[in-house]
């Protein structure tokens, strides 16, 4: 999708081996108004590895704003059986606790339990024999594990996210862990990239470079790093959307002189114009069931978002509070919609319910250059991007706003981000 900064400009090959130097400090803010106080003790040996395998699954489960960490200094495993009494005293509801074991063939033995304290019993565990390098996402699993065993909605944590940094001149195209973590560099070039947009199968990124001079849309595999060209018309092509059954995508397309939606083959062929306005109509994003695309266009005199049926056919206006939002995101469901909005001089995230007729639309954020919002796989989470203390950001936010995580790069700025789905 594009943000702000590239709505002006409709008007007008790499695998990923190489790590990623931007690094993360992830930083929790907000207080919920139910959270689980869990504790997540240290597994046993995690010191001998390069991951401190508690700490994410810890980290992992603050972020996502229904859980409240219980501080810990204990060492156990989860051969113990542990004094639910004792766990009671220190006001925890639950108790994460494992062991990490090198494995003779140079893999880690992986395991760990789940205990509810209130009740007095175990939830379950598991058992699993992972590379070294997949240590970080074992954690995230069990993060996963947990979250949906306490919960019952299914985790986020081992899904992955693709953003761009920038440093310098130099633009990177990075696909990471949900927490910021273990990227990877998907593309380098010394011009911009925008708009990333994963591939329903979670094997794809479509995107937009400027490499050629031009905004050009690129589909790329994930794991080879092949990559073609889908869309290279005379004009500007921007915005990629893939439909949810991954054979065609949405773009915006200038070939015929303003910037008009229009759909396509996966790869690049049969293209389709789907609006035929007299005004800019980009941004678009499909609803879950592939039959209607939302949009932004000017076409009352400002940027709002409009829906349209994916066959083509009326349009609909749907944001009507504010003279100025944009880019859209829609929850898995479909029934959240959520958006950038100019409020006076600032860019604000909002959220509106599209399944309560007439529903006031909420903010979001207290911040004021948020950009490119997009759910999380589960519907829980949206991940946007803002500027806090001079630098590009990446945030995560609950649906009522009330707990943020801050995704601080050490080495670059951060935009554009896209969360992934499930299927890693």
């Amino acid at each position: 999708m594009l943000n702000r900064r590239t709505f002006t400009a409709a008007s007008a090959g790499l695998a990923l081996a190489s790590p990623a130097l931007a690094q993360f400090r992830v930083e929790i803010a907000g207080v919920g108004a139910t959270q689980v106080p869990i504790a997540v003790a240290k597994f046993r040996d995690e010191d001998k590895t390069t991951q401190a395998l508690s700490a994410i699954i810890r980290a992992d489960l603050e972020r996502a704003g229904v859980f409240r960490g219980i501080d810990t200094n204990a060492a156990i495993d989860e051969t113990a059986q542990p004094v639910m009494a004792d766990w009671r005293a220190r006001s925890a509801d639950a108790l994460v606790a494992g062991s990490v074991t090198r494995l003779a063939d140079g893999r880690y033995d992986v395991r760990f339990k789940l205990w509810d304290i209130v009740k007095g019993q175990e939830l379950g565990g598991q058992s699993n024999a992972v590379q070294p390098a997949d240590l970080r996402l074992a954690a995230h699993r069990i993060a996963d594990y947990v979250y949906e065993k306490l919960t019952g909605d299914k985790g986020v944590f081992s899904t992955r996210i693709a953003y761009v940094t920038r440093t310098g001149t130099r633009y990177a195209l990075r696909v990471a862990d949900a927490d910021g973590e273990g990227g990877q560099v998907a593309l380098n070039s010394p011009e911009p990239i925008i708009s990333p947009a994963w591939s329903p199968n979670g094997q794809e990124l479509a995107y937009v470079s400027f490499e050629l001079q031009k905004a050009v849309v690129y589909v790329q595999d994930v794991a080879s790093g092949k990559r073609r060209v889908i869309a290279n018309f005379r004009g500007s092509n921007s915005a990629p959307a893939w439909a949810p059954d991954g054979q065609s995508l949405a773009v915006t397309l200038s070939r015929d002189g303003i910037s008009q939606l229009y759909t396509m083959g996966r790869n690049g062929e049969s293209p389709r114009r789907l609006t035929t306005s007299q005004s800019i109509d980009t941004e678009p994003v499909y609803t879950p069931d592939g039959r209607t695309i939302f949009f932004v266009s000017d076409r009352g005199g400002g940027p709002q978002v409009y829906r349209t049926p994916a066959a083509g056919g009326g349009v609909e206006r749907v944001t009507f509070s504010g003279n100025y939002n944009i880019s859209p995101a829609l929850s898995p469901d479909g029934r959240y919609l959520a958006y950038i909005s100019r409020q006076g001089n600032a860019f604000k995230l909002y959220l509106m319910d599209l399944g309560t007729p007439g529903a006031t639309p909420i903010a979001l954020t207290d911040t004021s250059d948020d950009e490119s919002p997009s759910f999380a796989p589960n519907g829980r989470l949206i991940i946007y991007a803002s500027r806090a203390q001079g630098r590009d950001v990446l945030m995560t936010t609950t649906l009522d706003g009330k707990i943020k995580a801050k995704l601080v790069s050490t080495a670059a700025d951060v935009r554009e981000p896209m969360w992934g789905p499930y299927g890693r």
